[in-house]
């Protein structure tokens, strides 16, 4: 065991001499940008935590998190500030990438703040929606009209 210990630490000893660190921003950092068509609502701001909707699953973003590549589903984007509040804010659609240097950016389709839905109007869109996607008729119209229903459904459950 000990012959094993002796070939090993030379090589240990090369190897954390000579890597170049590769995250420049501290632990507790996390640059956050959150921009959609319409609106840009964060941008380089540091932030706590980030929990995206995606289509592998949901999940919470933190700093130092493994760098990640993924597309978003309709639904709720929860941002945890620095000072303790959060902010919800609904995206139809969009991608999330998170980068070595815990620098995160959203990049939604469209956005909007929760406190902003009207439950009404989303019933209303789901319920079109649902109509489109009975009378379709080709397999274009019927893939967006499935479409629309899932952000329609979306939209209804972050009004509600």
């Amino acid at each position: 065991m000990a012959a094993i210990a002796r070939s090993v630490r030379p090589a240990v000893r090369f190897l954390t001499r000579n890597v170049t660190p590769v995250y420049a921003r501290g632990y507790a950092d996390m640059a956050f940008t959150f921009a959609a068509g319409n609106q840009v609502f964060y941008d380089n701001a540091d932030v706590k935590q980030v929990d995206v909707p995606s289509f592998s699953g949901s999940f919470g973003i933190l700093p130092k998190h493994v760098p990640t590549l993924a597309v978003l589903k309709p639904g709720i984007v929860t941002v945890f500030e620095n000072d303790g509040t959060s902010k919800k804010i609904f995206v139809s659609s969009g991608t999330v990438s998170i980068n070595e240097d815990s620098s995160v950016q959203v990049l939604a389709e469209e956005a909007c703040p929760v406190e902003q839905l009207d439950a009404a109007a989303a019933r209303e869109v789901l319920s079109k929606a649902q109509s489109d996607l009975a009378s379709a008729s080709t397999d274009v119209a019927k893939a967006e009209a499935a479409i629309a229903v899932e952000v329609g459904e979306a939209l209804v459950k972050a009004a509600e």
